[in-house]
C-alpha cells in the first residue's frame, strides 16, 4: 500500500507545509472516527482537477466499518461523488443526500472540508454504518455531539492544533479508555463510566457531573505536591490542549486535554483519561529489575579488576618469566572480561555497542605487551552485539592481539596489526554470501572479524586447528562451540598473517 507522501508526491500539487497538516491530521483523526462511530476517508484533488485520489483511511474502535476493503489509493473522478464536489467547492460541511448501500449494508455518507491557513486541502469522507443504528445513549449524544464540534474545526482550520505540544499518540488515551465533557467554564457535563471508574481509582468518592474538574482533580493530588495545585486546574480545566498523568491514592491515570471551539468561540473541551496504574507499576517493575542488573555487573566489573590488581601483584613477585608470563596473560583475560561488564553497567539493556569495547581491549592488550613498536588500527563496524556475544568476542580478540604481537614481530621488530569487522546477512566465506539467498538458504546475519598483521607469518607446517597453544585453544573453543562460528588462520597476501572468524549474530 502506498503511503500518504508517495500519493501526495505522485498525484497532487501540495507544499511541504500542507502535507505535514495532513500528517498531524491523520495522527489525530482516530478521535473523530470513534467518536462519529464512522469510517473516514481522506481524499485528495489531483494536480489536474479532474480527479480525487485517497490518500488515508481510517476504521472506528466504537464501531461496525462501511469498507471492508482498503479504500488508499484509489482515484475517482469529480462528479461521481457530488458530496466531495461540494465539500471542497463551497468548504462547508455537506450531509445532504440519502444512505448509499454497499453490499445490502446502508451506509450514511458526509463530507467535511480540510482547511489549513484558509485553503480547502481536501476533503475527509465520513461514512456510517447504519445497519446496527439504534436509540442513542446519552454516551453515543456525547460522543456525536463531539464529534460534529471536531469536524466543524476540521472545516475551520482550527483542528488540529496548529503549533500546539504534540501528544504521544501511542501513550495517549482513546476514547473508549475514558471521556470526560467540559462545558467553557470547565464545569464537568458528562463522564463516561470508565472516566468515572478511573478518577475513584485516584480516590474521588463522589460523582464528577457538576464539579469543576480542574479543582476536583488537583484536590487530588497529596498535599506535598501543592505546587502543582494551580497548574493541575488550568490542565484539567480543558483551556488548552495537554496531556499529562495524575498520580493520586495508588491510581495513576492519564489525561489528554482537548478544548472544542466550532464556530471560533470556546464551548467546553473534552478530556479523554486512562487509567495507566498497572502499566506504571510494571514500568517501575522493569526499570528496578534494570537497575539491579546494572549494579550487578558493576559489582562484577569491579571483583574482576581486584582480581586482576591481585593478579598483577602476584606477577610482580614472582622470579620465574615462565610464571610472570602466564599470570599478566589471566591478568588479561581477566581484564577483557571486565571491559564488557563495565559497558554493560552502563548501557540501558544486555546490548552493547562493541566498537568500544574492542578499541579498549585493544589498548589494554598493547599497554601491557610492548611499548608502541606495533601499531593498531580497528576499521568497519562490530555493531550492537548481545552479552552472550560481546564476552567471548572480548576474550577472542584479547587472544588474538597477545597472540599477534607475541609471535609475529620478534623482540626489536616493528610493523602493523589490524582488526576489521563487517557485517551481512550471510556467511562470508564459503560460497558466497549472494549463493546462499540463490540456493534457497536463508542466511543469518554473520559477523565477519579478521586480525591481520605485517609479521614473520606462521612457522612451516604450522596447523592452527590443532595448535596446542593455549590462546588459540581457547579462541576455537569460544568461536566454534561457545558462539558457534569458525575459525582460520591462514598466510596473509604479501606477508605475516591472517585471522578469520566468522560468527553468527542472533
Amino acid at each position: 500500500m502506498p503511503s500518504l507522501n508517495e500519493l501526495v508526491r505522485r498525484h497532487t500539487t501540495l507544499t511541504g507545509a500542507d502535507v505535514e497538516w495532513l500528517h498531524l491530521l491523520v495522527s489525530e483523526w482516530q478521535l473523530l472516527s470513534d467518536l462519529s462511530f464512522a469510517d473516514l476517508v481522506l481524499w485528495i484533488p489531483t494536480w489536474d482537477g479532474i480527479r480525487y485520489v485517497s490518500v488515508a483511511q481510517m476504521r472506528p474502535n466504537t464501531g461496525p466499518t462501511s469498507y471492508q476493503d482498503d479504500m488508499v489509493g484509489h482515484l475517482v473522478p469529480r462528479g461521481r461523488r457530488p458530496l466531495l464536489d461540494a465539500a471542497y467547492d463551497e468548504g462547508r460541511i455537506v450531509r445532504e443526500g440519502d444512505p448509499e448501500w454497499r453490499e445490502e449494508v446502508p451506509v450514511r455518507v458526509e463530507s467535511i472540508p480540510v482547511r489549513r491557513d484558509g485553503k480547502v486541502l481536501g476533503v475527509i469522507a465520513r461514512n456510517t454504518n447504519l445497519l446496527t443504528v439504534r436509540t442513542p445513549s446519552r454516551l453515543e449524544l456525547t460522543y456525536l455531539q463531539s464529534a460534529s464540534d471536531l469536524a466543524q474545526m476540521i472545516a475551520a482550520g482550527t483542528f488540529p492544533f496548529p503549533g500546539a505540544e504534540q501528544a504521544d499518540m501511542d501513550a495517549a488515551p482513546r476514547v473508549g479508555d475514558g471521556l470526560i465533557r467540559l462545558d467553557a467554564e470547565g464545569v464537568v457535563t458528562y463522564a463516561s463510566p470508565n472516566a468515572l471508574s478511573a478518577y475513584h481509582r485516584l480516590g474521588l468518592t463522589t460523582d464528577l457531573v457538576g464539579s469543576h474538574l480542574g479543582q476536583a482533580t488537583a484536590e487530588l493530588v497529596p498535599p506535598s505536591r501543592g505546587a502543582v495545585h494551580e497548574a493541575m486546574v488550568k490542565m484539567a480545566s480543558g483551556w488548552a490542549p495537554r496531556q499529562t498523568e495524575v498520580e493520586a491514592q495508588g491510581g495513576v491515570v492519564t489525561l489528554r486535554t482537548i478544548p472544542l471551539k466550532p464556530k471560533g468561540t470556546p464551548t467546553g473541551s473534552l478530556v479523554l483519561c486512562r487509567d495507566v496504574t498497572e502499566l506504571r507499576r510494571r514500568d517501575r517493575e522493569l526499570m528496578t529489575k534494570d537497575a539491579t542488573i546494572r549494579e550487578i555487573h558493576h559489582r562484577v566489573k569491579n571483583n574482576l579488576q581486584t582480581v586482576a590488581a591481585l593478579l598483577r601483584l602476584q606477577s610482580r613477585r614472582m622470579d620465574s618469566d615462565a610464571g610472570r608470563a602466564a599470570l599478566d596473560e589471566a591478568v588479561r583475560r581477566v581484564g577483557s572480561i571486565a571491559i564488557v561488564h563495565e559497558t554493560l553497567s552502563q548501557a540501558l539493556d544486555e546490548q552493547v555497542a562493541f566498537d568500544e569495547i574492542a578499541d579498549r581491549v585493544l589498548a589494554m592488550v598493547m599497554e601491557l605487551s610492548q611499548d608502541g613498536r606495533v601499531a593498531t588500527r580497528r576499521s568497519g563496524s562490530f555493531g550492537i552485539l548481545s552479552a552472550e556475544v560481546a564476552t567471548p568476542l572480548a576474550m577472542i580478540l584479547t587472544e588474538l592481539t597477545q597472540n599477534a604481537l607475541e609471535h609475529a614481530f620478534g623482540p626489536s621488530a616493528s610493523g602493523n596489526l589490524e582488526v576489521s569487522a563487517l557485517r551481512g546477512r550471510a556467511p562470508a566465506g564459503g560460497k558466497g554470501w549472494s549463493d546462499s539467498w540463490n540456493n534457497g538458504v536463508r542466511p543469518e546475519e554473520y559477523l565477519m572479524i579478521t586480525v591481520q598483521d605485517d609479521g614473520r607469518g606462521m612457522p612451516e607446517g604450522f596447523d592452527p586447528q590443532q595448535a596446542g597453544n593455549l590462546g588459540l585453544q581457547i579462541v576455537r573453543t569460544l568461536a566454534t562451540g561457545e558462539l558457534g562460528g569458525t575459525f582460520d588462520m591462514v598466510a596473509a597476501p604479501g606477508g605475516g598473517t591472517k585471522v578469520v572468524l566468522e560468527i553468527p549474530v542472533r
